[in-house]
């Protein structure tokens, strides 16, 4: 079946201007250009909008998008239960916060007693969570579950361990802000900062520099960072891309 920019708009409900754009840019091009000069869409471009529509919905930008979906190899199946494994974590965590807001509303009005800890306790996976989206921002499903299953096989003070070590190193990182991103501090932050991403799963080199870029380019993990100092995510990239050239060099 072969649709217009219209008809292909509203079946999905997206504005026809938003599929101008991804012509524009390379990432959803029509199948044929009428005489008119009208798009014309097959079903092979309708599926590729659905993949690019599940990467937003996952908060990935456009850039992120065409290069994964222009990946050699990319298997739209393998996608789509990366895409479901994604959405079920988020459907968990947001079953848990309002759960948590149930509880509080009682506490407040005094029907129910609730611990300094049971207050934030559905936050406490929230950097686990961090962890796997920067796993699926390399988009290898295998690595979200084992992520997953290495997690959830940590007992509590493993969790609590591994979240204060985290914090420990972007705060040793911050202090060598003022010395640069070549010093020998900011180095070894770094260093420690791969180090213990490996609790979870090993990158290379170039996931490495694509979490740093994640740090600065989503909106959510830069407000993190922001929340620390507003130069920190910055600070990480550069000094990662120092890492990565040292590393390289004596390769």
């Amino acid at each position: 079946m072969v649709y217009t920019v219209k008809q292909l708009a509203d079946l999905a409900g997206v504005s026809a201007r938003t599929l101008h754009y991804y012509d524009e840019i390379g990432l959803l091009k029509p199948a044929a250009h009428g005489e008119n000069g009208y798009r014309y869409y097959d079903d092979a471009a309708v599926l590729r909008l659905q993949q690019i529509l599940f990467f937003r919905e996952l908060d990935f930008s456009l850039n992120e998008i065409k290069d994964l979906i222009d990946r050699p190899g990319f298997d739209v199946t393998s996608a789509l239960e990366a895409h479901k494994v994604a959405l079920q974590r988020r459907v968990e965590r947001l079953k848990r916060l309002i759960h948590t807001v149930d509880n509080t509303l009682l506490h407040l009005k005094g029907e129910k007693e609730m611990s300094k800890r049971q207050l934030f306790e559905a936050f406490s996976e929230e950097q686990q969570a961090e962890y796997e989206k920067e796993a699926l921002q390399m988009y290898d499903p295998a690595v979200v579950k084992t992520s997953n299953k290495k997690w959830k096989a940590c007992t509590a003070a493993e969790k609590q361990r591994i979240g204060d070590e985290g914090n420990a190193i972007y705060t040793d990182i911050l202090l060598a802000m003022p010395q640069g991103a070549s010093s020998s501090e900011a180095q070894a932050g770094v260093e420690r900062w791969r180090r213990h991403i490996e609790y979870f799963w090993v990158p290379n080199e170039d996931q490495l520099l694509g979490l740093a870029n994640g740090y600065n380019d989503d909106p959510r993990f830069k407000a993190n960072f922001d929340k620390i100092d507003p130069h920190l995510a910055e600070f990480m990239r550069e000094a990662v891309k120092v890492y990565i050239k040292s590393k390289k060099k004596y390769a």
